[in-house]
C-alpha cells in the first residue's frame, strides 16, 4: 500500500504539472487585465484592459468612424486651394490689339498667340515686355500682369491667359489601380477618389483596398471603403501629393477552442463577431467555454477612452500600458455566449482587420487530461502487481 501511495503522489504531481494546454484559460486572461508586469510576475509583459462586448460597448465601437486623413491632413485636406501657375506648365498668351498696325496686330488679325514655358526660376519671356514672373500666381493674376506691361506699348491691348499643361499640379497615382500615371489636377481642386477614378479606379473591392497619402513628410493610410462611406476622409489632394493603392484583404485569426483554427479572410464590407466565429466552424462542443469567447485588438485612442474612461485610462498607462506604432491600445473583448443576448449584441460588433478571435477551452478540458496523466501510471503500475503477483504464484 505504500508502495502504491507513493506511485499515486508521484503521478498527481507530475499530472498537475505537465497537463497540456492549448492556450490560457478564461481565468487567466481576466486575472491579467489591467496589472502591470511587475504585478504578474512578467517584466515585459503588455498590459491591457478587458471589456465585456454589450449593447454599449458594441454601439460604441460600431459607431466609431475612422478619421485617419482628417486628423492627419486636416479637415478637407486643406481644401482645394488657390490654382497657381509653377514651374514647367505651359501656357498660351493671347494677346489683341484695338488697332490694324500695333505690336501684336495686322491688317489681318488683332491677335497674337504666344506659347510659353514657365522657366526654373519662375518666368518665362514675353515679347515687348520682357520676363514675366507667373510661379505662384493665378491665370488672372498673370494676365493682369501682361496687361500692365503693354499699357503704353500696344493700341488699347487686352490678354487672355489659359492653361495647356500644368505638371506643376499633378498628382502620382500607382499601386493597385488600373493604370498607374500622374494626374493633372484642374483649377477647382479634386479629391483622393475623383483621382484614383482617373487613374483606371482601384483593381480590388473598396473593402481590401487601402489609400496611402504623401504630402511631404506626412503620411496617412485608410481603407478606400472609409473614404467612401465618409466623406470627410475623401480629402482634397494638392500637387505633388503622391497617392498609393495597395490591395491587402481584410483578415482575422481564429484560435483556441475552435473547430478551425486559421487565418480567414472576410470575403465581404463587413463582418460581425458571430459571422467570424461561424467561419472558422464555431466553437467545440467537447471542449469550448461558452463564457470565454475573446477578442484580441489594437483599438483607438477615442474607442478606448469612452470604454474605460479617463480615470481608469490614465491606471493603465501608468501600470505601463504601450500604444502600438499607430497609437491605438491594446484592448481584449470578452464575449459571453451564456447570455441569452449575445446574439443581438455579437451582431453589432464589428470584426477589424488583423484582429485575433480565441475561444478558450473549459476547464473540465484540463482536468479530464489531468486524470487521463494521472491514470496511466497507475494503470501501468496496476498490471505490473498483477503480472508479478502471477508469476509468483505460477512458481510456487
Amino acid at each position: 500500500m505504500v508502495r502504491v501511495t507513493a506511485i499515486m503522489i508521484c503521478a498527481v504531481l507530475a499530472g498537475c504539472q505537465g497537463v497540456p494546454g492549448e492556450g490560457p484559460m478564461a481565468s487567466a486572461i481576466n486575472a491579467d487585465s489591467g496589472r502591470s508586469g511587475a504585478e504578474i510576475g512578467r517584466l515585459n509583459a503588455a498590459v491591457f484592459e478587458v471589456v465585456d462586448v454589450d449593447g454599449r460597448s458594441a454601439r460604441l465601437v460600431s459607431d466609431y468612424v475612422s478619421t485617419a486623413l482628417k486628423r492627419r491632413f486636416g479637415f478637407g485636406g486643406g481644401g482645394a486651394g488657390r490654382a497657381v501657375i509653377g514651374v514647367g506648365d505651359q501656357l498660351k498668351v493671347t494677346i489683341f490689339e484695338a488697332g490694324a498696325d500695333g505690336l501684336f496686330s495686322t491688317s489681318e488679325s488683332k491677335q497674337t498667340n504666344l506659347d510659353v514655358v514657365v522657366q526654373p526660376d519662375g518666368t518665362a519671356a514675353i515679347p515687348y515686355v520682357g520676363s514675366v514672373r507667373f510661379v505662384g500666381k493665378t491665370l488672372e493674376e498673370a494676365r493682369q500682369a501682361i496687361l500692365a506691361a503693354l499699357a503704353s506699348k500696344a493700341v488699347e491691348p487686352d490678354v487672355i491667359v489659359s492653361s495647356l499643361n500644368t505638371p506643376s499640379r499633378s498628382v502620382t497615382v500607382s499601386g493597385a489601380v488600373g493604370k498607374s500615371s500622374q494626374i493633372p489636377l484642374n483649377l477647382t481642386g479634386e479629391q483622393i477618389t475623383d483621382v484614383i477614378a482617373k487613374a483606371g479606379g482601384p483593381v480590388a473591392q473598396p473593402y481590401e483596398s487601402y489609400v496611402t497619402l504623401v504630402r511631404g513628410r506626412r503620411t496617412g493610410t485608410a481603407l478606400l471603403k472609409s473614404i467612401i462611406d465618409n466623406p470627410s476622409e475623401n480629402i482634397y489632394v494638392q500637387p505633388g501629393d503622391q497617392v498609393f493603392v495597395t490591395r491587402d484583404p481584410r483578415t482575422f485569426t481564429l484560435l483556441g477552442a475552435i473547430k478551425g483554427n486559421s487565418r480567414v479572410e472576410f470575403g465581404s464590407n463587413d463582418l460581425n463577431l458571430l459571422e467570424a466565429v461561424a467561419l472558422g466552424g464555431g466553437g467545440n462542443d467537447n471542449t469550448v467555454d461558452a463564457e470565454g469567447y475573446f477578442l484580441f485588438r489594437y483599438e483607438e485612442p477615442d474607442v478606448v477612452l469612452g470604454l474605460v474612461g479617463q480615470q481608469r485610462l490614465d491606471a493603465l498607462l501608468r501600470k505601463g500600458m504601450q500604444p502600438n506604432k499607430d497609437g491605438r491600445y491594446p484592448i481584449v473583448y470578452r464575449f459571453n455566449m451564456r447570455n441569452p443576448d449575445s446574439l443581438v449584441v455579437g451582431q453589432t460588433f464589428p470584426v477589424k482587420s488583423r484582429d485575433v478571435i480565441y475561444a478558450s477551452r473549459h476547464m473540465s478540458v484540463d482536468f479530464t487530461k489531468f486524470l487521463g496523466i494521472v491514470g496511466a501510471p497507475i494503470g501501468i503500475a496496476s498490471q505490473g502487481a498483477s503480472a508479478a503477483y502471477n508469476i509468483q504464484r505460477f512458481s510456487n
